[in-house]
């Protein structure tokens, strides 16, 4: 009786654990779908986030120059 309960004790715990491999491989192409579908949001994003930086230098930048070019004591330029 010990030998048959073990037998049926591994073989539902086969199948439970087929199916979670089978869980586990529908979750992966899932998650698969979702990055392909989101690729262009995250090239969208990458683009924002370097014009807000080349956005940002140019305005130090133009600050710089800004500073460099201003009269100082009433001269005039």
């Amino acid at each position: 009786p010990h030998a048959e309960r073990q037998a049926v004790l591994l073989e539902r715990i086969l199948k439970t654990t087929s199916k979670c491999t089978e869980m586990i491989i529908e979750l992966n192409q899932c998650m698969e779908e979702i990055i392909r579908a989101n690729a262009s949001v995250k090239t969208a994003a990458d683009l924002s986030t370097k014009y807000r930086k080349n956005v940002q230098y140019n305005l130090e930048a133009t600050k710089r120059l800004k500073r460099v070019g201003t009269p100082e004591d009433g001269e005039a330029i």
